[in-house]
């Protein structure tokens, strides 16, 4: 192993330890004395965007993002995205470039985690029970119509959890069945992460993630199955464009 790798890994995760306790606690308290919905979200991001930063500093990682003009040009019209993960590099990053407020769907247990699972906590985020699949998805429909119609994007990660470099994983259809119950549209993001940062790892090598953004995918008039099979189809292809090694 590079030793250097190795000090700079453990250096930038000592940082976002040290990082997000006085973030975390800044957030909770602004929230308890009124400031919520968007104002909340951009100030607690800013924690987001220091970490990856503080990626590229410390460890060397850099990212570079093609496709932004997909991305719907009205700040009111919602969109669900549905990101290929491989590492909690991603997590970190995809607020941390949109131009537009997201809410994640994830699982609840992240609340309990101290100072992150707080702060995240006081947002308007979608919250999970895995072990309750028919409430969980009931739950991600009905605060997603919500969430959708204020202009918020929903970001999923239909894999549903990270996936080895190089491999596919199998593709759920809860986003693409909340942008047909919502009637917006899907926008299929591939993300070269575990290049730079190997799931289940706390090393992070250098080098540069590739991020891609497709163009959006009509919802209406379109089946979980075809649409799910469409995001699947586009995301995968594009994994192996950006990153042959891997395949």
């Amino acid at each position: 192993m590079n030793l250097l790798v190795w000090v700079r890994s453990a250096l930038y995760l000592g940082w976002l330890i040290v990082s997000v306790i006085p973030c975390a606690i800044f957030v909770v308290f602004i929230s308890f004395l009124g400031l919520r919905g968007d104002r909340l979200y951009w100030l607690a991001s800013y924690w987001l965007k220091m970490a990856v930063g503080a990626a590229r500093v410390i460890a060397g990682v850099r990212y570079q993002v093609q496709g932004f003009e997909n991305l719907p040009a009205q700040t009111t019209r919602g969109a669900v995205l549905l990101v290929k993960h491989q590492s909690a590099y991603e997590t970190f990053l995809m607020p941390a470039i949109m131009p537009h407020p997201l809410a994640y769907v994830f699982k609840r247990e992240l609340l309990q985690i101290p100072f992150f699972g707080w702060a995240i906590g006081r947002l308007d985020m979608i919250h999970i029970d895995r072990q309750q699949k028919a409430r969980a998805f009931q739950r991600v429909v009905e605060q997603g119509k919500g969430l959708l119609a204020r202009g918020i994007w929903v970001i999923m990660f239909p894999e549903g959890t990270r996936i080895p470099r190089g491999q596919v994983g199998k593709y759920k259809s809860g986003g693409v069945r909340l942008a047909i119950e919502t009637g917006v549209d899907v926008i299929p993001i591939a993300v070269t992460s575990a290049r730079c940062w190997p799931r289940k790892s706390f090393l992070l090598f250098p080098g540069t993630v590739e991020v891609s953004i497709g163009q959006p995918i009509a919802s209406n008039a379109s089946t979980p199955e075809i649409l799910n099979s469409r995001v699947e189809e586009w995301i995968e292809s594009e994994m192996r464009r950006l990153d042959p090694d891997a395949y």
